[in-house]
């Protein structure tokens, strides 16, 4: 049977704040990513996702980014490389101990926001951040986009590597994901969102906004929570992809 992983990001509320559909959308997702506490998320929310998680047989991985609550982690900061790899470890680490006393297992890191796109793109970065997650655990994944800078040195170190496409969110041509400031960049119909997953399941190939064609490995499926309509949509596509015949599991 063909399998495919299903994940989202959450625990990105703070305090009395939330945001997203967490609890909906962990009876659907097979892959929680993780807010560490930066650009969201707190102890107490990290904790009951980690334990509602590992009752629900759903792996967890951490969700770093720039200290920025504000923001919401989508605006670049200009730190220094060994500041960033300092903010990374210390958010992977967090999670890395509220697992612990969960009894569950961090599987997994993908970077946030505007600093995901940093991580995934610029060499030195890149770079700094594979080795980071290689020194903390050997045997955790890096979560990449398909021809980002960040494959290549996952590759390079002999890594596991989870590729991700997304569900609702448009690519250039280059096969990056269109910016928000665009109009388009978030695919709102669901009917949409789900015809485009199986086709590019079906193609082995990432869609762009103009149609084009980009070949790429797949290993999961990313629908943000914080979405209109996610949870129902999440669902729909679950119940999609069932039946064109794969299997929902974690890819770790």
């Amino acid at each position: 049977m063909k399998t495919i992983d299903i994940n989202c990001d959450m625990g990105e509320g703070y305090g009395p704040y939330t945001l997203g559909n967490d609890e909906e959308m962990l009876n659907v997702v097979s892959t929680v990513n993780l807010a560490c506490g930066f650009h969201g998320g707190d102890p107490s929310i990290m904790f009951k996702i980690l334990n509602s998680a590992k009752e629900l047989g759903v792996a967890v991985g951490a969700h770093p980014g720039y200290p920025d609550l504000w923001g919401f982690g989508r605006r670049v900061i200009p730190f220094e490389l060994s500041e960033l790899r300092e903010l990374l470890a210390y958010q992977i680490g967090a999670l890395q101990a509220m697992a612990k006393i969960a009894g569950h297992k961090v599987t997994h890191a993908k970077v946030h926001g505007a600093l995901g796109h940093v991580v995934s793109d610029e060499p030195e970065t890149s770079a700094m951040f594979a080795d980071l997650v290689h020194t903390l655990d050997d045997g955790m994944f890096l979560a990449v986009m398909a021809g980002s800078q960040l494959e290549k040195e996952g590759e390079a170190r002999g890594m596991r590597l989870a590729h991700e496409i997304y569900a609702d969110r448009a690519y250039m041509d280059d096969g990056r994901l269109m910016p928000r400031s665009q109009e388009g960049s978030v695919i709102h119909d669901a009917n949409q969102s789900i015809e485009r997953v199986l086709q590019m399941l079906d193609e082995q190939c990432l869609i762009s906004h103009t149609g084009k064609r980009i070949p790429v490995a797949m290993d999961t499926i990313c629908i943000h929570g914080d979405t209109p309509g996610a949870p129902a949509t999440a669902r729909k596509l679950r119940e999609q992809l069932e039946k064109a015949g794969y299997e929902i599991r974690p890819f770790a």
